[in-house]
């Protein structure tokens, strides 16, 4: 299943999550709070885990409430493990499921690999490339959709080794698309991944972004890197995001049209006029 022509859309996003967002982060709410007028003027949405906030009350979840109630919301899970050998966390989806509805956030995503064996892994691992993975993790996306009453986006993820299948393996960009056909879910494409993934197994990051399913995207991630060495990247989302990320951004919206599109930012924050420059990039391009 190739990407498609921007004008061929089969996603029906909520018609509040445009433009340009930023995730949510406990390490600069302070100056976000302090800077609430300039926010909103540049960002348009924003972004959050679930799990870092499910069940907090007190001053942050009247703060995070606050938020809710001034800017639309996406929601970015970390910790669900569709790819993992371990059954669905149905207690955590339950948890979530109430967390979407207690908000009003329509829109969940999780990440396409594995983070638990009978325990967390605190990773994201990557999952064979084999059409037997294919039918395992979409039967459990599946499962999700359901239990949350929502079609969900899965995202495309960077690695850092390849798993070993026999001959009957499948390439990343095959896997991708199988999965979110067999699933009948959403993509949320990480352009970011993409780069850092090109530079680590040699492959053309272009060419990659012209096969995904860009039909099913719901919106786009974008973020900074580690350079480890000239052949190696390590997806930190902790630095500024670099020219070839934003040329690749640009040629996904040529392709798919100027979709959502959130910076997202975790570690080692810079000053807030650099963040919102980030996010002002992002309107830029899209403009």
């Amino acid at each position: 299943m190739p990407g498609k022509p921007s004008d061929v859309r089969i996603v029906d996003m909520p018609a509040n999550i445009v433009g340009a967002g930023l995730g949510l982060r406990r390490g600069y709410m302070k100056t976000l709070d302090e800077n609430a007028e300039l926010v909103a003027s540049v960002v348009d949405f924003m972004e959050v885990a679930p799990e870092n906030w499910i069940g907090v009350g007190g001053r942050f979840g009247r703060r995070f409430r606050a938020y809710t109630e001034r800017f639309p919301f996406v929601c970015h899970g970390l910790s669900l493990s569709v790819g993992g050998p371990s059954p669905l966390d149905m207690d955590l989806l339950a948890a979530i499921k109430q967390f979407l509805d207690d908000h009003q956030i329509a829109c969940y995503t999780e990440h396409l690999s594995a983070c638990s064996d009978t325990g967390h892994l605190y990773d994201l691992m990557p999952i064979p490339f084999t059409g037997d993975a294919v039918r395992y993790v979409a039967n459990r996306i599946r499962r999700v959709q359901d239990v949350l009453e929502r079609q969900i986006g899965i995202e495309n993820v960077s690695y850092y080794a390849a798993p070993q299948v026999s001959d009957e393996g499948m390439s990343e960009l095959e896997f991708i698309n199988a999965v979110v056909d067999e699933a009948d879910c959403l993509l949320l494409l990480d352009v970011n991944n993409i780069y850092v993934n090109s530079v680590n197994f040699g492959y053309d990051p272009s060419a990659f972004l012209r096969g995904l399913p860009g039909d099913r995207a719901a919106y786009f991630h974008v973020a900074g890197h580690y350079r480890e060495a000239e052949d190696l990247r390590i997806d930190t989302h902790a630095a500024k995001v670099i020219d070839p990320v934003w040329e690749l951004l640009e040629a996904a919206y040529d392709l798919y049209g100027p979709l959502p599109t959130l910076l997202e930012r975790d570690f080692n924050f810079p000053p807030f006029s650099r963040l919102m420059d980030e996010v002002e990039t992002i309107r830029r391009i899209q403009a």
